[in-house]
């Protein structure tokens, strides 16, 4: 993806943003909350806007962002990627990050599924959590784009986690994407 087409989309995503806002009532516009993300992947450091656990698949010097929105209407998050694997599936959930790939805790879910891991389709699916699966162009660079009807209202989360393939959706198996590879931190 040139950057060009990068620009592109996250000026998209910044319209979309300013559309979810102008739709709110009048009495909610003053609660929407945008958020920006960018970050150089980098081994985990205190304080590190990037963090890449796997170099093979997130080499170092690669970039991650996340523009986000959030209304009491719903919540629009695109996830732009440059420098990775070029034409490989990458999954990506909003969860916490961590210095190991195991501290990123489970995904962020609207309702929360008493049962962790969360594996049943009923709450580990794209319309309860946030699912930002991707595939990158022949550069490595790739771009996921995911609209819910919630938003984060009092729990927040707090980064974008990039997994090793896309989303599973079968029963066992739901919102499983593979091993944790490399994660952003946002407040969302």
């Amino acid at each position: 993806m040139r950057p060009r087409i990068l620009v592109a989309a996250l000026v998209g995503a910044a319209t979309l943003a300013a559309g979810l806002v102008a739709a709110a009532p009048a009495s909610a516009r003053s609660v929407g909350h945008v958020t920006f993300a960018s970050g150089i992947a980098e081994a985990y450091a205190p304080g590190a806007a990037a963090v890449t656990y796997d170099q093979a698949l997130v080499p170092p010097g690669a970039r991650l962002s996340v523009l986000a929105t959030s209304t009491p209407v719903g919540t629009t998050i695109v996830l732009t990627t440059l420098g990775l694997v070029a034409g490989r599936e990458y999954g990506a959930h909003v969860q916490p990050c961590g210095a190991a790939p195991a501290d990123a805790g489970p995904h962020y879910q609207h309702a929360a599924d008493p049962v962790q891991p969360s594996v049943d389709p009923a709450y580990a699916n794209p319309r309860n959590e946030i699912w930002l699966d991707f595939t990158t162009d022949a550069a490595g660079n790739g771009v996921a784009v995911a609209t819910v009807p919630w938003s984060f209202g009092d729990r927040h989360a707090y980064a974008a986690v990039v997994h090793e393939m896309h989303t599973h959706t079968d029963p066992g198996h739901a919102g499983t994407a593979g091993a944790r590879l490399a994660c952003l931190n946002a407040t969302f």
